[in-house]
């Protein structure tokens, strides 16, 4: 196994109801995603509002309308566990996908929130 380094890339939701879409590029020394994680400055409005696509190098790891609340993760779980793991997901073209969609919800009204997509990415050595 190569060593190991986190990733992060951020997309900004402005408008409530609306799908924001990001094309993040991974460092060319990257060989594998390994896990994903979701977090944002707001996790209550993405908790009940959102849900998403992911794809690495045009393989869908999570399909539209995936909820955002199953890829979060709360602070009473280790540090070392809190990435979903996605086993050795090739990087091929380096690029990550992220189609994020905000949905209505009375539980959370609409405010502007940043949505994050943490990667845990395995290095070539």
């Amino acid at each position: 196994m190569g060593s190991i380094i986190k990733k992060r890339f951020d997309i900004q939701v402005n408008e409530a109801d609306k799908t924001v879409s990001g094309s993040f590029e991974l460092d060319k020394n990257i060989r594998y995603v390994r896990g994903v994680l979701l977090t944002s400055n707001k996790d209550d409005l993405m908790y009940y509002r959102g849900s998403q696509k992911i794809e690495v190098n045009k393989q869908e790891l999570f399909p539209e309308g995936y909820e955002s609340k199953l890829l979060m993760c709360g602070i009473n779980v280790s540090p070392n566990v809190r990435y979903y793991e996605t086993g050795h997901t090739a990087v091929g073209n380096g690029m990550v996908k992220l189609e994020y969609k905000d949905t209505n919800d009375s539980r959370a009204p609409f405010e502007a929130y940043r949505v994050s997509i943490y990667l845990n990415c395995e290095l070539n050595d």
